[in-house]
């Protein structure tokens, strides 16, 4: 089977992504551990598992295509200041997957490649869910600080 160049691309792209933001919520889920902020450091702790599994659905994906998965460049670590920063950097993370996995998926049904579409498909959903996930917690911390600031 040839494997369309920019498929692999993408999907390259899509496991340093994936890689690089499982790297940023352990950082962060660890910080939040030593601040004492419990519930927060649970939310980045499960987040960093959803990023896992994306990963692990984009290596699965790679290996059926006969490619060697690799993810070589990860983004630094920003794991912010306080948590306002945390999630307004996770926040341009998300916006980031979105457009890769939209580009992707455009890409990949205009090559008809249906089994990639639909890997691009879902992955483009969940971080879509992921996305509006954090414009809900930064709109509920900007309103605790309106009252509590």
């Amino acid at each position: 089977m040839r494997i369309d160049p920019r498929v692999a691309g993408f999907l390259s792209q899509a496991l340093s992504h994936e890689m690089s933001v499982v790297q940023q919520y352990l950082t962060q889920a660890s910080l939040c551990d030593c601040w004492g902020l419990g519930e927060q450091c649970a939310y980045f702790r499960r987040e960093a598992g959803e990023e896992l599994e994306h990963a692990g659905q984009i290596i699965r994906h790679m290996l059926l295509l006969g490619l060697a998965p690799n993810a070589t460049r990860l983004a630094p670590v920003r794991p912010g200041r306080d948590l306002a920063e945390m999630l307004a950097l996770d926040r341009q993370l998300e916006l980031e997957a979105v457009r890769l996995y939209d580009d992707a998926l455009r890409y990949s049904q205009r090559g008809r490649d249906g089994a990639s579409s639909q890997l691009f498909a879902a992955l483009l959903a969940d971080e879509q869910h992921h996305l509006a996930e954090l414009d809900r917690l930064l709109a509920e911390l900007a309103e605790k600080e309106k009252h509590h600031g």
